[in-house]
């Protein structure tokens, strides 16, 4: 009776794995191409971000200029 054996548990089993093929170079390498490859895209967001702030900037202070000027 399985059920009423609390006593004993048997442990999980393993499993032995071996890759077939590891280049630790290779792999560098890839990790390094990907940082780079965030980095740019963090590199054009923010200048996309920054120049649509300096033309909402540049707009606002031509219309107050404009405003100023009007009265």
């Amino acid at each position: 009776m399985g059920f009423l054996d609390f006593g004993s548990r048997k442990a999980p089993r393993g499993f032995d794995y071996e890759p077939r093929y590891y280049d630790p170079e290779e792999d560098e390498e890839k990790q390094r191409h990907e940082r780079v490859k965030g980095r740019m895209r963090m590199r054009s967001k923010t200048r996309r971000g920054k120049s649509t702030s300096l033309l909402y900037l540049v707009a606002l202070l031509a219309f107050t200029i404009y405003l100023y000027l009007s009265f």
